[in-house]
């Protein structure tokens, strides 16, 4: 469970204080945010895993914050769970109504937070619903994303590949390529909040492949910017030879180069599709042309 992104919404300082000194020692990462506005600003920057809520908030009630994520397709699988002084049943009713996930009243038992906590995040990568190295959403939740396209028009699917990640894992292990996964997150989540709209998607289908479904008129501006913005990260991660090299030597004498990206890219507005197999075959042999990993002809 460590890396595990929880985001604590509570405006009480010694409470979201004690919350991130304690699930940081528990080998969580922790933000705190003291506004749902805060709260909203953290999800849009960076998917956590999971959400603890308080009702009571400066701002806007817990409610209105719940509200809104569930509404927003990029944060509506996020798991919530409510932190709050009211132990009424029509407030537990009201905010699993919203879709909260799970309810505990303060003063609460640090423990028993922290098993909930727990249930909550390895129930929803159980079911395939997330990544556990970006937290965005996988398997499920993209297919369903998927049937949705298919009753709606005005969008475009967008496949992501990480290029060259073979020869990066060979050589620098799975801990530095999970690292350049969750910076890679981290730049969709920043192409989408520039370029996209509210109700587009981010998925991790698989190793090193992502998908943004969008319903934006700037796909051509996102993908650049991506593009742009990995080509300028991908070199700190390896080492300066093999920056000034430009790639890793292989055993065979060639060099693999530095990671980049590859995009497959199919929309409503240029072509009809029968199921959603079609949409992701298409996008998949669109990106493996573009992509430098690709057998050279």
């Amino acid at each position: 469970m460590s890396n595990a992104r929880i985001l604590v919404v509570e405006d009480d300082f010694d409470i979201s204080n004690m919350l991130r000194i304690y699930f940081t020692g528990q080998g969580y990462s922790v933000e705190v945010a003291a506004r749902g506005s805060d709260a909203l600003t953290a999800c849009r920057r960076q998917l956590p895993d999971l959400i603890v809520l308080d009702i009571m908030l400066p701002d806007m009630d817990g409610y209105a914050v719940c509200r809104e994520l569930r509404t927003t397709t990029r944060t509506s699988h996020i798991p919530i769970i409510f932190l709050t002084q009211r132990d009424e049943r029509s407030d537990r009713i009201a905010g699993l109504e919203l879709g909260a996930d799970d309810y505990i009243t303060k003063p609460f038992d640090i423990e028993e937070l922290k098993l909930r906590v727990r249930t909550a995040i390895r129930s929803y990568q159980r079911l395939n619903m997330t990544d556990p190295r970006t937290g965005l959403p996988s398997g499920r939740l993209i297919e369903e994303q998927l049937r949705e396209l298919m009753r709606s028009d005005d969008w475009a699917y967008i496949m992501v590949g990480v290029d060259s990640m073979a020869p990066f894992i060979d050589e620098y292990g799975f801990v530095a390529a999970d690292e350049v996964l969750r910076n890679m997150a981290l730049l969709l989540n920043e192409a989408v909040d520039q370029f996209g709209t509210a109700n587009d998607f981010l998925g991790h289908a698989s190793g090193e492949t992502f998908v943004v479904i969008t319903h934006s008129k700037s796909v051509a501006a996102m993908i650049d910017h991506l593009r742009k913005r990995f080509d300028e990260e991908a070199p700190t991660h390896y080492s300066f030879i093999h920056r000034e090299q430009g790639g890793i030597p292989q055993p065979d004498g060639t060099l693999a180069p530095l990671m980049s990206l590859s995009f497959g890219t199919v929309s409503s507005q240029t072509q009809t599709f029968s199921d959603i197999r079609e949409i992701t075959e298409t996008a998949a042999e669109l990106r493996r042309l573009n992509s430098q990993d690709s057998p050279k002809r």
